[in-house]
């Protein structure tokens, strides 16, 4: 696998969703790196991605409470076990489960694998809240898809977390998880 600069020299094979991200990065002046690769559904499947990155690849999990009118993006590290008690305690939510694959397509311009801090500048609506575990925010470089899993983008936390989620219109919810039996 390769790390480049910047986008792909053409668009073509590329769906436009991923286009879309590299247009925004490209429009607010932020810096990135990108990997292309075969299909990565899994966490185990990221492993080598997130060597070649050099940068902490998140689980991206996409959450609804019970009733389904409450969704959440959650980024955490990789190698944490996600404890739905330990999050629906910190943010207040109870039943917290993994929401419908047509929200996140709904919201997020989503497919299951692809989920990425990225597809928040699909939600036009700002019906999902971003949580983010707070050691994701303590590493220099995050990587995540640009909404798309052949695909894997490095960014600096800093860019992330101080110039696009802010342009974008969020403030995350900082959580600890301790990912803990």
């Amino acid at each position: 696998m390769e790390r480049v600069k910047g986008r792909p020299e053409s668009p073509e094979g590329r769906l436009a969703k991923e286009i879309r991200v590299y247009d925004y990065l490209d429009r607010l002046h932020i810096e990135y790196e990108r990997i292309d690769h075969e299909v990565a559904m899994t966490m185990e499947a990221c492993a080598a991605i997130d060597e070649a990155l050099e940068a902490t690849i998140c689980k991206n999990l996409f959450l609804c409470n019970r009733q389904e009118t409450d969704f959440y993006l959650l980024m955490m590290p990789g190698g944490k076990k996600f404890k739905t008690k330990e999050l629906s305690k910190q943010i207040g939510a109870s039943r917290l489960s993994f929401a419908k694959d047509e929200y996140m397509l709904k919201y997020l311009d989503i497919t299951p694998g692809s989920v990425s801090v990225m597809g928040l500048m699909n939600d036009k609506e700002k019906k999902v809240r971003l949580v983010v575990d707070e050691d994701v925010t303590k590493g220099e470089y995050i990587g995540c898809h640009p909404c798309i899993n052949t695909s894997s983008i490095r960014l600096k936390t800093a860019d992330l977390m101080e110039i696009i989620l802010p342009d974008l219109g969020y403030e995350p919810m900082i959580v600890h998880l301790d990912g803990e039996e």
